[in-house]
């Protein structure tokens, strides 16, 4: 399928469910298709669903309530409670398997007492390929995925949002902190919230594509290769020490490998990772 073909199978997909609750982070996939439903719904059968817990990225918040505004649709702030599930706490491979499931429990539960017919995620057609085991809680609970239905990828994503004039169309993916907990250590409301304030004064620094991973008492950053060089050099190499050990790092590490995203999931093995996607 072309485009122009998968945008009208996503259309279709759509006017087929109804009336829907959107799981909405205000990243690129989730913006678009918010902004497909209201187009193709109108907005009174279209409810946006945001979660402001611990785990996910502050400025993230902030500028997601200011985009559902301009789409012109109800957003509604929820709180799973992840962090009251020691299996999710516990932060094995299966991690985002637990989240996902806290998420579509209090959707599915929203979309009862508001008489929506379904919850829909923002997973794209590339995601399913990848290490994901949080699309084993959406298929659990049936809740839908649009997007990946229609076979749109994060590049056609990105081109319809353009076209749309979506802010989000070129932003960088932005998932959740405890993502950059390294697995085996405890998922804890400071651990995300000395991720998030790292990843805060980075920004601010003007990277725009990094991540700051937490291995207990060492801070791993990763930036764009062509970027290392940058961090590397003084003023900001002291300043990013300074700043990191001031939030409770021990030591302060640059990744030479440069940002990948999943980083984390390296440390895998194969049969983790296939225990954490069929159990």
């Amino acid at each position: 399928m072309n485009l122009e073909q998968k945008n009208q199978k996503l259309q279709a997909i759509l006017k087929d469910l109804g009336k829907v609750v959107v799981a909405y982070s205000g990243g690129v996939d989730s913006a678009f298709l918010l902004r497909a439903a209201v187009d193709t719904l109108g907005s009174d059968d279209v409810l946006a669903c945001i979660s402001a817990g611990d785990s996910e990225p502050g400025h993230q918040v902030e500028r997601a309530a200011s985009l559902a505004e301009d789409i012109g649709v109800e957003l509604r702030t929820v709180d799973t409670d992840e962090l009251e599930d020691p299996n999710f706490v516990v932060n094995q491979a299966d991690r985002c398997f637990h989240c996902k499931s806290h998420l579509c429990r209090t959707l599915l539960e929203i979309a009862e007492q508001g008489g929506y017919r379904h919850v829909v995620f923002g997973t794209n057609y590339d995601d399913l390929d990848d290490f994901r085991p949080g699309n084993r809680a959406l298929a659990n609970f049936g809740v839908r995925s649009p997007l990946a239905e229609a076979e749109l990828t994060k590049n056609d994503i990105r081109e319809l949002s353009r076209a749309l004039g979506l802010p989000t169309a070129d932003i960088p993916s932005s998932p959740c902190l405890a993502s950059r907990i390294s697995y085996g250590l405890e998922v804890t409301a400071q651990r995300l919230k000395q991720v998030d304030q790292a990843e805060t004064f980075l920004r601010e620094l003007g990277f725009v594509e990094f991540r700051v991973r937490h291995h207990d008492n060492v801070a791993r950053i990763e930036v764009p290769a062509e970027e290392i060089g940058k961090i590397a050099a003084d003023p900001v190499r002291s300043s990013v020490v300074e700043k990191l050990k001031s939030l409770g790092f021990r030591f302060v590490a640059l990744d030479l490998q440069g940002f990948r995203s999943g980083a984390l999931n390296e440390s895998l093995t194969d049969e983790q990772k296939r225990l954490s996607l069929e159990k």
